[in-house]
């Protein structure tokens, strides 16, 4: 009868572990999905915020040379910015020494 008693008393510690761990979980992926909503509301606006910079550079060109030389710049320099992002995107997850798993 001991021997119940002690494997009933474990496995209701067990799930009491359980219990807590679920909450746990539970706030962990709610503060995720939080976290994760404020970064698209920060991406978006970081899109929008370069789409204005790169109308304002556009107005600034137009009024100095023809709209169709200031929408060639524009997208030239929209081109080559997204070439330069692009390059170090995979620059850095093609780099086998910046690796972050464990070696045992």
């Amino acid at each position: 009868m001991k021997i119940l008693t002690m494997l009933l008393d474990i496995s209701t510690t067990f799930l009491n572990l359980l219990e807590i761990e679920e909450r746990i979980l539970k706030r962990a992926m709610l503060n995720l999905v939080w976290a994760l909503a404020f970064v698209g509301v920060a991406a978006a606006l970081v899109l929008a915020a370069a789409g204005f910079f790169l109308a304002g550079i556009y107005q600034y060109l137009a009024a100095q040379m023809s709209s169709g030389a200031a929408s060639l710049l524009v997208s030239l320099l929209t081109f080559i910015f997204a070439l330069i992002f692009a390059g170090i995107a995979k620059w850095r997850f093609s780099d086998p020494k910046r690796s972050t798993s464990i070696k045992s």
